[in-house]
């Protein structure tokens, strides 16, 4: 830092955003308090059946890549190389992600993911990390932050500068909010998730193929499975919170019976795979899913949020951890050498991610409809044969957007505005075509020349 004194920084959450970003910044020479409102995880301590599996991509494999951690979390990372469609009949079917199998992404336990960035950032002399801290609210005026400590007492700490990342219910947002307005924006999908469980087979090993993410489609809900590196896979329904005609919902899904039958028609070769389901269903509660946008995530030089508490998305495209990663790298380069000011640091932030998080939001949503219902059809299977087919005739050019999202850091907005132009190209290649044989590649090759740039 250029023999500049250290600067002093509070980050208000210990999740995954809140402890990466306090290990980036204490590996520059930053002093770090990073307050979590609940116990420490590590005690077993964590809330059940609200962990939704992570699909760490190559945007959240750099900041571990960055921080020193990757190595460690790839010892309990598994690669998935497509999605696995069940079908009601029990049949599969694999979906490559990308054009060879050098293109995966990979499984990580939510859970195990925390503990391995608390433990780094415990493990460092400028980090001092307050559990059972929740915050109340902030004196502006004095540079206070006010806790609610274990014991439930009021804590005054006095901060330099402040960074949220404590999700999307960010108490430090709120505060920021009722300074300035930030232009909050909250919409909550019909749709909720209830976590379930495939234990590991008895010798201990996976009861699916652990290198795929299992998806059961049903058109309006689907299940999902993504595998842990103890041979359990942690298993996601999601479906809407109220039912309507003839879908159903978590509203008539009201007691055992109905549970049991609904899993029984819709997911059969799932359902004996799950001794706990019953128990599950009854204990882990139904998460709520939405998206949050926010036009200012900075207060002068005072405070700034990221992550969840300035853009929380939906999980459909398995990039909520990998942008939040993306956002703490972002602000270590903004900061620099450590000469310039908080204010100007935020805002350098601000303008270069929140485009990316808009993109990306509205991906996520997008993504939705082709996991549960589009990923069914022989359609969107021809769609991507010809996308992977045109990546590998036209390299560097024609890249499919599921692959400049998952594979590749380039910005979330330009990833969106490429795979807008490369729809229009594949609409017009396959008007007249019932398969990869019946495509006219003269004109493909026309049409990428014209319309896409080099990457």
């Amino acid at each position: 830092m250029s023999g500049r004194p250290a600067r002093t920084v509070t980050i208000i959450g210990a999740g995954m955003a809140g402890t990466l970003q306090a290990v980036l910044l204490a590996k520059r020479g930053h002093r770090i308090e990073l307050f979590e409102r609940s116990p420490d995880p590590r005690k077993g301590n964590a809330p059940a059946g609200r962990s939704v599996n992570l699909a760490l991509g190559e945007r959240g494999r750099h900041a571990l890549r960055v921080g020193g951690l990757l190595e460690e979390v790839d010892a309990f990372s598994i690669s998935m190389r497509g999605r696995m469609l069940h079908d009601p009949q029990g049949e599969t079917r694999l979906q490559p992600y990308g054009k060879d199998e050098s293109e995966v992404i990979y499984s990580v336990h939510r859970a195990r993911l925390n503990h391995c960035l608390l433990n780094a950032a415990d493990a460092l002399d400028d980090v001092e990390i307050h559990f059972d801290h929740r915050l109340e609210g902030i004196d502006w005026d004095q540079g206070q932050a006010i806790f609610a400590g274990p014991d439930g007492g009021e804590r005054r700490h006095g901060f330099e500068t402040m960074i949220g990342a404590d999700g999307a219910g960010s108490a430090l947002r709120q505060a920021m909010q009722s300074e300035t307005d930030l232009g909050v924006s909250e919409e909550l999908l019909n749709t909720g998730y209830k976590e379930l469980t495939i234990p590991a087979a008895p010798d201990g090993s996976h009861p699916l193929d652990p290198n795929a993410l299992h998806i059961w489609p049903r058109g309006g809900f689907m299940l999902i499975g993504l595998a842990n590196a103890d041979g359990s896979f942690t298993m996601t329904l999601f479906l809407d919170n109220e039912g309507r005609d003839d879908m159903p919902g978590f509203d008539r899904l009201g007691d055992w019976p109905a549970q049991r039958a609904f899993m029984e028609e819709n997911f059969p070769d799932a359902v004996h795979l799950m001794p706990r389901l019953k128990t599950e269903f009854r204990d882990n509660p139904v998460g709520l899913l939405g998206t949050i946008r926010c036009r200012q995530w900075h207060l002068g030089g005072k405070a700034l949020i990221i992550g969840d508490a300035a853009h929380a998305i939906v999980p459909f495209h398995g990039q909520g951890v990998n942008a939040a990663f993306e956002d703490c790298v972002e602000l270590v380069d903004c900061i620099g050498d450590g000469a310039r000011a908080w204010e100007d640091v935020f805002a350098d932030l601000q303008a270069r991610r929140r485009d990316n998080a808009e993109a990306i939001a509205d991906m996520a949503l997008e993504n939705y409809d082709i996991m549960r219902e589009s990923v069914r059809h022989e359609g969107f299977l021809l769609r991507k044969a010809l996308e992977h087919e045109l990546e590998r005739r036209h390299p560097g050019h024609f890249v499919a957007r599921y692959s400049l999202v998952m594979f590749h850091r380039i910005p979330y907005a330009e990833a969106y505005r490429r795979g807008e132009i490369q729809a229009g190209i594949l609409d017009e290649l396959l008007a007249d075509a019932s398969s990869l044989d019946d495509v006219d590649y003269d004109l493909a090759a026309d049409l990428v020349k014209e319309k896409l740039e080099p990457l």
